[in-house]
């Protein structure tokens, strides 16, 4: 059971994102809502502008689809070990891009969706976004447990008859 523990999270957000991926979520639907919130937000832009930030709300839900899926795959795979390796970060990558492809060759077969190598390496860069992002917080929490740990030494060096 501690294999379901570890992993549920990653598989349901590999769901969540497949369902991103259907005719409810193409440009025109996802559009019709975001556009008018836009205008509303934004009364002075014209519709080309608005347009083009609807696409850009799009690819960045991409790579935060992906940042998400990576940081969760990468959770699974670490399971109770308090450190990382290079070769998990390696592994997640190549999953999110696998992930990524394969939602894209689904999307192909979606009315009203296409496939986009583009997408791919958008969500691949989210997927590795995520792996630096891990990589980093283990570098502070490391320096922090060593800076805690020196502060313990050097305390206990300046004071020997402490307990």
């Amino acid at each position: 059971m501690r294999w379901v523990k570890r992993w549920w999270p990653a598989l349901v957000w590999a769901a969540v994102i497949s369902a991103f991926s259907t005719r409810a979520f193409t440009a025109e639907n996802t559009g019709s809502i975001i556009i008018p919130i836009l205008h509303w937000m934004f009364p002075g832009f014209s519709p080309d502008t608005l347009s083009v930030i609807h696409y850009g709300i799009r690819k960045c839900a991409h790579f935060t689809e992906y940042f998400i899926l990576s940081w969760l795959i990468l959770r699974g795979i670490r399971g109770d070990n308090k450190v990382t390796h290079v070769q998990w970060a390696l592994l997640t990558i190549a999953l999110v891009t696998g992930y990524a492809a394969l939602d894209e060759f689904h999307q192909s077969f979606v009315p009203g969706r296409t496939a986009s190598p583009r997408d791919v390496l958008i969500d691949m860069s989210g997927g590795i976004a995520a792996q630096v992002a891990a990589a980093l917080l283990m570098l502070l929490a490391g320096a922090r447990e060593h800076r805690k740990a020196r502060q313990v030494a050097g305390g206990a060096l300046a004071n020997p008859n402490a307990e």
